[in-house]
């Protein structure tokens, strides 16, 4: 008993010291990235390159999985509706659901899978093979080189991607409500407008520029310090992946708690 009670306490501690190293890390990583704004000669070129590989890449998974989104919805929605209310709520559901909550949530992990893993990959293949020592060497500050770019492109561009597989998630569950519900356009749209506000659209911009800013920064953060050949990275790009899917559903949860 007093054995595993021992056992228990020290790993208790070594998980406080690791996460407390951990924070450090990041912020020692935050305040370098930020003072490395400054350097737009290095992270400028960079930039375009880098809003097509986080956002532009990523419109096909975002628009495969609000497709389907879309038309479960709308099934759902009026299997749970039937009876009930009227039919038109249908098109309220898809409309509302999809542009505060499914859109954003689901797109955002979707990318924590692609942006993150490839973030974490890049940087931290370039940890291990002395890359980023070479950069330093050179007097060129990696943070601006590896970092603040991608981070931007995160912030950038993912409330773009948000915003358009959100759009067509409603497409498709319209479209699933005039094929399989027998539904008129006029209902859905009624529905669609009848709770609309353009807070809404803020609301999940908001929430999509932080989930671009978690994603790449995260990803950034375990490649940046990674080590141990490539089981190192590959143990950095899970890292990154399972670290950001968790504080993107922390901060939907913070975002509903603080905005609505």
């Amino acid at each position: 008993m007093n054995g595993s009670v021992l056992t228990l306490v020290e790993y208790v501690g070594h998980w406080s010291i690791s996460s407390v190293r951990s924070l450090g890390k990041a912020g020692y990583l935050t305040t370098g990235a930020l003072r490395a704004l400054r350097n737009v000669e290095i992270w400028g070129p960079r930039l375009v390159p880098q809003m097509v590989s986080v956002g532009v890449a990523s419109v096909p998974i975002a628009l495969f999985i609000a497709v389907f989104t879309g038309i479960v919805l709308a099934l759902q929605a009026s299997y749970t509706l039937t009876g009930a209310v009227p039919i038109y709520l249908v098109g309220t559901m898809v409309g509302k659901s999809m542009i505060l909550e499914l859109g954003p949530v689901l797109t955002g992990l979707s990318l924590a899978g692609r942006v993150g893993a490839s973030t974490a990959a890049e940087v931290g293949t370039m940890r291990v093979t002395e890359q980023i020592d070479a950069l330093e060497t050179l007097a060129y500050d990696p943070l601006a080189y590896l970092v603040v770019p991608r981070v931007l492109a995160g912030v950038l561009m993912f409330p773009v991607v948000i915003v358009l597989a959100s759009a067509m998630g409603i497409l498709t569950g319209w479209s699933a409500s005039l094929t399989l519900l027998e539904m008129s356009s006029a209902e859905f749209v009624r529905g669609l407008r009848l709770f609309f506000l353009p807070f809404d659209i803020q609301f999940a911009v908001i929430k999509s520029l932080s989930f671009g800013l978690i994603v790449t920064g995260v990803g950034s953060f375990y490649g940046f310090h990674a080590k141990g050949g490539a089981g190192g990275v590959g143990m950095a790009t899970t890292r990154a992946v399972v670290v950001a899917s968790m504080l993107i559903l922390v901060l939907d949860a913070f975002w509903a708690v603080i905005l609505l």
